[in-house]
């Protein structure tokens, strides 16, 4: 996998919070903010394949005969 170089401008305050929470992890900061990075992209990606899966099932239980059962 190629990699690329990506520089952000960032406050001084919000770079020691991300320092703090880096170190409690044993983890540099841009290992920190990469794996953040990484885990909101799959928690986004997961919310979509739910919201998918709950549409689909729907969509055939819509579709599917009553059995005529209260």
């Amino acid at each position: 996998m190629a990699t690329r170089v990506l520089s952000v401008r960032i406050d001084g305050e919000l770079l020691d919070r991300l320092r703090t929470h880096a170190a409690k992890r044993g983890m540099s900061v841009q290992d920190y903010i990469v794996r953040t990075l990484i885990r909101d992209d799959f928690d986004e990606r997961l919310k979509a394949s739910v919201d998918e899966t709950e549409r689909f099932y729907e969509e055939v239980y819509e579709a599917r005969p009553s059995a005529g059962i209260r």
